[in-house]
């Protein structure tokens, strides 16, 4: 990987984390078309965690409420979120990290993220009534939440869109449910991290292996300011955001996907009936 491939992996790890259109799709669809040679595991872990800096800077009041009120509502809520997501990962997760690894699956879950958008703009435009603050939600809506973000490992399948779909299904005020899709997305990217660092020393790797020191750096900085960017992007226009325009582009992407799938196999593992 040389300096240029490792900014370009980390703005789209960045961007797509935080943005429904998936940053694992992303990664993938990028790195194939590109001929884009593959990141370490640990880049793949750098990345994913320098995203979370634009978090935690956007979200320090709320994350310092949590802090200060670990038994709070808000906490509550991101716990009972997190669990069904941690089940399905440790469940599920050799089982998706194949898919990831062979893209078998890709365009359907870009077009499975469209259609989740597409049906959440839908059901806000019918509900407007419905715009419960985080008194109002219970912790059912934050289970079901977190079940649509363990999906959301699939590539593909954006967490962001998933979570924030699922959350204006169940009513949710729209600048609450963003908030609380990336403070949920914390524990959820740290222990995807936790897991893939015990892995590759499981495996007999080093957390240093393979590292090239520019595009490691490169790539990191890179994610962590796109990833900034797309945090305040969603928080600031998520109230007007009408999700059918990133539902219109990953329908698009997925369409690329499913016809090089179906018809060429020139980039993605042919699908074979």
């Amino acid at each position: 990987m040389n300096l240029l491939e490792g900014i370009f992996l980390g703005l789209v790890q960045g961007l797509g984390e935080f943005l429904p259109i998936s940053s694992s799709g992303h990664l993938v669809f990028f790195q194939k078309i590109f001929g884009i040679k593959e990141g370490t595991l640990t880049f793949d872990i750098a990345v994913h965690l320098a995203t979370l800096i634009g978090v935690f800077y956007v979200l320090r009041h709320d994350i310092l409420a949590i802090i200060k009120k670990p038994f709070g509502k808000l906490t509550m809520l991101v716990i009972a979120g997190t669990i069904p997501t941690a089940i399905i990962g440790f469940a599920f997760g050799d089982i998706f990290e194949k898919l990831f690894v062979s893209g078998v699956g890709l365009g359907i879950g870009f077009i499975i993220t469209g259609a989740a958008l597409w049906f959440a703009q839908n059901m806000k435009n019918k509900n407007k009534n419905k715009n419960k603050q985080m008194d109002e939600t219970t912790y059912l809506d934050a289970a079901l939440i977190g079940v649509a973000q363990g999906i959301a490992i699939l590539p593909g399948i954006s967490r962001s869109g998933f979570t924030l779909a699922c959350s204006l299904v169940r009513g949710l005020n729209r600048e609450f449910a963003v908030k609380l899709s990336f403070l949920m997305s914390i524990p959820a990217i740290l222990g995807a991290a936790a897991k893939d660092g015990l892995d590759l020393i499981k495996a007999g790797g080093a957390l240093n292996a393979g590292i090239e020191t520019w595009p490691f750096l490169a790539g990191m900085i890179a994610a962590a300011i796109s990833g900034y960017i797309a945090v305040r992007f969603m928080i600031k226009t998520i109230s007007k955001l009408n999700l059918k325009i990133f539902s219109w582009y990953v329908f698009a992407v997925g369409i690329i996907v499913l016809a090089d799938q179906l018809f060429f196999g020139r980039f993605f593992e042919k699908i074979i009936f």
